[in-house]
C-alpha cells in the first residue's frame, strides 16, 4: 500500500490522456496506470505495453513511443481505489459527461489513502475543458466523503488549460492500430500554480499559472472562439469544405477569424489587468492560425463545430465572450457574428452523421436564431434589446448577400447597425 512516487494515475485512456497527459508524464520518468471504461482498450495496452502518438506537423511525421505503461479496467473497483491510494499523482481526463461515474471511484480512494499513507496528499489534475473545475470537484468528492474528511489539505484539485489539438482519425487509421493516436506538436499542459499540495513535478511541458482562471479564459476566449470561427464561417462559405485548413486559405475567412480573436482578446485583456500583454496575444493568435492550418494534422470542421448546444451555451467559448463584453462594455459585434453563423452549422462525420447531441438539438431549434440566443446563450431579450437588435441584422445580412461578401464588408466592422441594405 506504499505510495509510488513516480506513478501517474490517468482517468481516460481517451485523446486528451494518451496524446497529453500520457506524453508529458512518461517523458518525465513517470509509469503510467489508464483507467478506462472501454475494456478492449485496456486489454490491449496491457497485451501490447506501449502505443504510438504519431506527431503530424507541416515539416512532416515524428512517432513518440509511450513506453512504461498498463491499464486497469473501470470495473474493477478495488484495484482502483488500491491505485487511487498508491499513486504519485493523478489527472482526470473523461469528460463532463463522464465524471458521475469517477466521483465515487475517487472518494473511495481518497478515503483509503487517507487512512493508509496520510503523509502523502494526492495531487488531481484535472485534464477537463470545465471552467471553474476545482470548484466542482471539491463539491462532488464532498458529497461523497465525511464530513470531517480534509479535503482542503490532503487533496490538490489543479485547474488546466488544455490546448492540445486532437483530431478525429479515420476508420482505416483507427482499423491499422487502435491504439495509435494522432496529434499537433504542441505539448504544453498549463496547470494552476496554487492548486497542488505536494511539489510541482519538474517536468519541461508543465507550465505552473498563478492566475490559472485567466489562463483557462484565454484558452476559452481566444483558442476555442477563433477555432469555432474557422469551423462555422468555413460551412456557410463553402459546405464542401471538410478541413479546418481548408477555410484558413480563403483570405476573408482568415481575416474575420483573426479579427474576431482580436476582439475577444480586448475582452481578455479587460478582465484579467496586468495578465497577458497585446504583443504577446497577438502573437498567441497569429501562433494559433498557423496551427489551425495545419494540413497535416487533417483536423475537420466538423469536429471543430459540433456539439452546438454545448459550444453555443451560455458561459461557454462565444456568449461567455459577449457577456463578458458586455458587462466591460467592449465591442463583441464580431463574436455575436461567429454565434449566430454557428445556429446554420450542418457539418457531418465522414459517415455524414450529425454529432449525436446536434440531431436533437437540430431538430429543436432549427435555424431559429433568437431562440437560440435566449434559450441556449443564456441572452435575457429584455434586457439585452440591443443584442438581438444586432443579431437580426447580422441574421438577415448572412441571408441577403454572398457570404464572402459579408464577412469583407460587414461583419469586421463594429456595429451592425451600419450594414448596408443593398
Amino acid at each position: 500500500m506504499a505510495v509510488s512516487i513516480n506513478k501517474v494515475l490517468v482517468f481516460g485512456a481517451g485523446k486528451i490522456g494518451r496524446s497529453f497527459i500520457g506524453p508529458v508524464f512518461y517523458k518525465g520518468g513517470y509509469e503510467l496506470v489508464f483507467i478506462d471504461i472501454d475494456n478492449n482498450l485496456i486489454d490491449e495496452l496491457n497485451i501490447r505495453k506501449y502505443y504510438d502518438v504519431i506527431i503530424k506537423s507541416e515539416a512532416g511525421e515524428t512517432s513518440l513511443r509511450i513506453n512504461n505503461i498498463r491499464g486497469v479496467h473501470l470495473s474493477e473497483k478495488d484495484k482502483v481505489i488500491n491505485e487511487i491510494s498508491t499513486a504519485g499523482i493523478m489527472a482526470v481526463s473523461v469528460g463532463i459527461n463522464g465524471l458521475e461515474s469517477v466521483f465515487p471511484l475517487m472518494a473511495a480512494g481518497l478515503l483509503r489513502r487517507y487512512l493508509n499513507n496520510r503523509e502523502y496528499p494526492l495531487d488531481i489534475i484535472i485534464a477537463e475543458n470545465i471552467r471553474d473545475g476545482s470548484d466542482l470537484f471539491r463539491k462532488e468528492l464532498g458529497k461523497l466523503l465525511p464530513v470531517d474528511y480534509p479535503i482542503n489539505q490532503f487533496v490538490g484539485l489543479i485547474e488546466t488549460s488544455i490546448g492540445k489539438m486532437v483530431p478525429i482519425m479515420k476508420q482505416r487509421d483507427l482499423d491499422e492500430d487502435r491504439l495509435r493516436i494522432f496529434a499537433e506538436p504542441y505539448n504544453t499542459l498549463i496547470v494552476d500554480k496554487r492548486g497542488f499540495r505536494n511539489p510541482i513535478p519538474e517536468i519541461p511541458d508543465i507550465a505552473p499559472k498563478d492566475n490559472i482562471r485567466a489562463w483557462v479564459d484565454r484558452k476559452l476566449f481566444i483558442h476555442n472562439l477563433g477555432h469555432v470561427t474557422t469551423a462555422y464561417s468555413g460551412f456557410l462559405f463553402n459546405r464542401d469544405f471538410v478541413y479546418i485548413w481548408e477555410t484558413l486559405r480563403v483570405k476573408s475567412i482568415y481575416d474575420f477569424t483573426r479579427n474576431a480573436m482580436l476582439e475577444a482578446s480586448e475582452i481578455l485583456m479587460k478582465k484579467h489587468p496586468g495578465v497577458f500583454s497585446r504583443s504577446k496575444l497577438d502573437e498567441h493568435i497569429d501562433d494559433l492560425l498557423d496551427r489551425f492550418g495545419n494540413t497535416a494534422l487533417g483536423d475537420t470542421i466538423f469536429r471543430v463545430g459540433c456539439d452546438l448546444h454545448r459550444k453555443l451555451g451560455a458561459n461557454d467559448r462565444l456568449a461567455g465572450a459577449i457577456k463578458t463584453g458586455l458587462e466591460l462594455d467592449l465591442p463583441y459585434y464580431k463574436i455575436l457574428f461567429v454565434l449566430i453563423c454557428g445556429c446554420y452549422f450542418r457539418a457531418v462525420d465522414e459517415q455524414g452523421r450529425y454529432f449525436s447531441d446536434d440531431a436533437g438539438f437540430l431538430k429543436k431549434f432549427d435555424s431559429d436564431v433568437i431562440h437560440i440566443l435566449g434559450e441556449v446563450s443564456g441572452f435575457d431579450k429584455t434586457k439585452y434589446k440591443s443584442l438581438f437588435d444586432a443579431a437580426l441584422k447580422i441574421d438577415r445580412s448572412i441571408h441577403q448577400f454572398e457570404f464572402d461578401k459579408v464577412l469583407k464588408e460587414y461583419s469586421i466592422i463594429n456595429d451592425p447597425s451600419a450594414f448596408r441594405n443593398t
